[in-house]
């Protein structure tokens, strides 16, 4: 049978139900799923997706778990720069007293 495995917040979005409900159906034995690098992904026949969405609810979805993805990136690059800010403010004040910072590695 042909279909397409989905990710338990694209299979949310697809049924239009909660994460936390996916997560009890996976406990409960009620959905087709696998688990692959630690994560859940969930299986739907092609049949069944395709008759669910028409062409532009298929491509709102896609938009839309597209701005998630890419939410959950800027909001790792922002801590990721927090840190680096955090860095750069121990080392000016670690050398503040001596006036002279020592020469930057070259990358």
């Amino acid at each position: 049978m042909e279909g397409k495995w989905l990710s338990i917040t694209e299979y949310a979005s697809y049924r239009n139900i909660s994460v936390s409900t996916i997560r009890r159906y996976i406990k409960a034995g009620r959905l087709k799923y696998k688990l692959v690098n630690g994560k859940y992904i969930i299986f739907v026949s092609e049949e069944n997706y395709l008759l669910r969405y028409s062409l532009k609810e298929k491509e709102d979805l896609k938009l839309k778990l597209e701005i998630q993805e890419l939410k959950a990136r800027v909001s790792n690059l922002r801590e990721e720069n927090n840190d680096l800010k955090m860095l750069i403010e121990i080392y000016e004040n670690k050398y503040h007293l001596n006036e002279t910072l020592p020469e930057l590695p070259q990358c």
